[in-house]
């Protein structure tokens, strides 16, 4: 509580005039989003009894990067107003690889079939709560995934911003509608390359822009 609530209540008065989010990472179950929340409401009341303003509109949310987090998706959507998917770690600790770790590096593939699943898992149980879901990470701004990720209903990309004007030109160009289906048969393949070259395959122009 030491680091934890001057950073929350820090958050709460530069936020005045602002749109804020605040976001857990490392979240494993609920239990713990609730502990957090606990502490804000903490927060909240020293800050009214100190007569200091603070921004009360926020919203909630956590990282998802640990695969409890994912599988737990329809519990932790109950606690929170929004999930941001990180696919590194969520790819990493899913897979066991470290991919810092050149020797397992190749396990940690974001474009896993598994990885993908937990994704779609995450999607349809926030969805299912009426929350909304964003991903940041390298996903997020791989090209080949854009179709995917749009099909399966990804609601906000974070990317590195010399991704972005390639990822607008892709959404642009995309028929969100007939990226479901396009969604729906990769969660059916098995390698991660299967799943590069079926994209590759049914969005021929994504040819001229990765090279």
């Amino acid at each position: 509580h030491d680091i934890f609530k001057p950073q929350l209540k820090a958050a709460l008065r530069a936020g005045m005039g602002h749109n804020l989010k605040i976001m857990f990472p490392m979240v494993a179950m609920a239990s713990e989003v609730r502990e957090a929340k606990a502490v804000l409401g903490e927060c909240i009341q020293e800050l009214k009894s100190e007569g200091k303003e603070f921004v009360s509109d926020i919203e909630i949310g956590i990282m998802v990067e640990i695969p409890s987090a994912a599988i737990l998706a329809d519990q932790l959507a109950k606690e929170v107003d929004f999930f941001s998917i990180g696919t590194n770690d969520l790819s990493q600790y899913t897979m066991a690889a470290d991919r810092t770790n050149p020797k397992v590096a190749a396990l940690s593939d974001a474009f896993n079939p598994a990885v993908i699943r937990l994704v779609n898992d995450v999607i349809k149980a926030a969805h299912a709560k009426g929350r909304w879901v964003g991903m940041c990470g390298e996903l997020a701004g791989e090209p080949l995934a854009i179709p995917i990720l749009l099909g399966l209903g990804l609601d906000e990309f974070s990317m590195a911003p010399p991704m972005i004007p390639v990822a607008k030109q892709i959404i642009r160009n995309l028929n969100i509608s007939k990226m479901v289906p396009l969604a729906r048969k990769v969660l059916g393949l098995e390698q991660p390359e299967e799943i590069r070259s079926y994209v590759k395959e049914q969005i021929p122009f994504m040819e001229d822009l990765i090279g």
